[in-house]
């Protein structure tokens, strides 16, 4: 049976900001949940094509996504891939992405080009 949600509690991510304190590193945790069914028709269209292998509108999409910003939770390199979620009107890709890890439907959304993670619950 494939995850299709885990809670942020189970992600462990409600005691991130104590322990990064008191290690001294800048306090990041991922903001949320959102549902999918909350997300701009763009976001669910871009998890669909993420589902069906593609094709994928920008040659960048499904690339590595580092994260630099340390707001995910800690992974290996190579286990988060990003996604562009459309922007109507943008001429360029926007700041809108979705962001998988490796496990089924481990998806985050961010409207502020990494500023602030959103996990995307898919059972509400």
């Amino acid at each position: 049976m494939k995850i299709r949600a885990v809670s942020v509690a189970a992600l462990g991510l409600l005691t991130l900001a104590p322990t990064l304190a008191a290690t001294g590193q800048a306090q990041a945790a991922v903001s949320g949940n959102i549902c999918y069914s909350a997300l701009p028709s763009q976001g669910r269209d871009t998890i669909r094509l993420i589902d069906a292998g593609g094709p994928f509108p920008y040659s960048q999409d499904g690339v590595v996504f580092q994260n630099r910003e340390g707001i995910l939770p800690a992974q290996a390199s190579g286990y988060y891939h990003e996604y562009t979620v459309i922007t109507p009107g943008s001429s360029t890709r926007g700041t809108r992405r979705v962001i998988t890890g490796k496990v089924y439907h481990e998806d985050y959304y961010t409207a502020d080009h990494y500023a602030t993670f959103y996990r995307v619950n898919f059972g509400c």
